[in-house]
């Protein structure tokens, strides 16, 4: 409040419950005395980082999942730009002063989005509330894995809250609608080779204003011999409709790769089988290979925006030597283009559909020369930091005018 005299910075730093303050890359900006007393560490320690890699997952935990369930919530405050509470989740950190060594902790986390003057998200205030001491206390055992009954009790808290903050956004009938299309989504994007690749990261943020379903979609497939293929591709339209077509052509492309291990032979069957697809005519696709052994990178595109191939030392490569019309854009067939190009470890290889570079009246070029100035300005960071850099230059953490796939691999 202006002229009220009340040291807000002071106030931020003495209360009693631990605060971050986020920028829409997750970096820490600002913690309080709380979030450090709470968490072992000190300021100098936390500023400046990167959330998860100041605060990584248990690698002595296969099934740990607060990760995974915290960058999800933070995902939505960029997108919804609304608060989030989060069910209590148990996210183990590290000992300070013993590498490698982790700690248990439960947590009851809220995060809430903090807006400028264009409505955009600046930053997310993030307060987590240490609830370990009443977790073990309800637990007679000393183990660190909750009871099945338990586990049920803490499953069924989380739903029970997600229901009622559905409910309050979009009314119950709405809320059973965006549950049916998240669980259509989740089905059909589900990429079992994908938990192979360790160095790749994955966004994933359909249109402001849709129910949160897209036609866009990404997938990993390992093939023989070293090998494995990953593509992206873009439905027209949006909802549940292009969701449904999006789920039936990345099969088939999947399929296809499989048997024909060719970027080039598997869109060649995808246009094929595109004619016969309502509301496929006019889908982009991007497939690639990518041979380890060889160190070589061969790709195909029909009517996609170029892949990157990010160097280690910043510069960067467009695969735009092999790009052809959409699927089903000429009345006869005729064979797809393909191209290769070398690597080297350590390289980093970006797939992406339209939503991240495209701007409403302005030229495609300037989009891509956005996209690679981002990439050489954050190169030396892994895949998952790199991709929310990525978003939060490109300003698009929050969601866009159109829907958005990335894939970023670390080769």
């Amino acid at each position: 409040m202006a002229g009220s005299g009340i040291d807000y910075e002071a106030l931020f730093a003495v209360t009693p419950s631990p605060y971050m303050v986020l920028g829409p890359d997750l970096v820490i900006a600002d913690v309080n005395e709380a979030a450090c007393r709470v968490t072992g560490r000190s300021r100098e320690d936390l500023l400046g980082r990167y959330l998860f890699d100041a605060f990584p997952e248990n690698p002595a935990d296969p099934d740990a999942e607060g990760v995974r369930n915290l960058h999800a919530s933070l995902q939505r405050v960029l997108r919804s730009r609304q608060p989030d509470t989060m069910a209590p989740q148990k996210y183990d950190i590290p000992v300070a002063g013993q590498p490698g060594v982790f700690e248990e902790r439960w947590w009851s986390a809220i995060n809430t989005p903090v807006l400028g003057p264009d409505g955009q998200v600046v930053w997310i205030i993030h307060r987590g509330e240490d609830v370990t001491s009443f977790i073990r206390s309800r637990r007679p055992r000393e183990d660190t894995a909750l009871s099945d009954a338990e586990a049920m009790e803490v499953e069924l808290y989380a739903r029970a809250r997600e229901l009622r903050r559905l409910n309050e956004e979009l009314g119950q009938a709405h809320a059973r609608e965006r549950q049916v299309a998240l669980t259509l989504q989740e089905a059909m994007l589900r990429s079992p080779h994908l938990a192979r690749h360790r160095d790749t990261a994955v966004r994933y943020l359909p249109a402001t204003g849709s129910l949160n379903v897209c036609g866009d979609w990404y997938e990993v497939v390992d093939l023989p011999e070293n090998r494995y293929a990953v593509a992206v591709g873009d439905v027209v339209g949006h909802g549940l409709e292009a969701a449904a077509v999006m789920g039936m052509l990345r099969s088939a492309l999947s399929a296809s790769v499989l048997a024909l291990e060719e970027p080039a032979s598997a869109l060649d069957v995808l246009g094929l089988y595109a004619r016969y697809v309502e509301g496929a005519l006019a889908t982009t696709v991007v497939q690639a290979v990518v041979d380890t052994r060889a160190r070589r990178i061969t790709y195909s595109s029909a009517g996609h925006p170029p892949p990157v191939l990010l160097h280690q030392d910043g510069s960067c490569d467009l695969l735009d030597q092999a790009t052809d019309p959409p699927l089903g854009a000429r009345p006869e067939h005729v064979p797809r283009p393909q191209a290769d190009l070398p690597y080297t470890p350590g390289d980093t290889f970006v797939l992406y559909t339209d939503g991240l570079i495209e701007r409403r009246g302005e030229d495609i070029d300037a989009g891509l020369q956005r996209l690679t100035d981002a990439l050489a300005r954050h190169a030396r960071h892994g895949p998952e930091r790199l991709a929310d850099a990525l978003l939060a230059h490109l300003g698009v953490s929050s969601g866009a005018r159109d829907d958005i796939a990335l894939l970023v691999l670390r080769l």
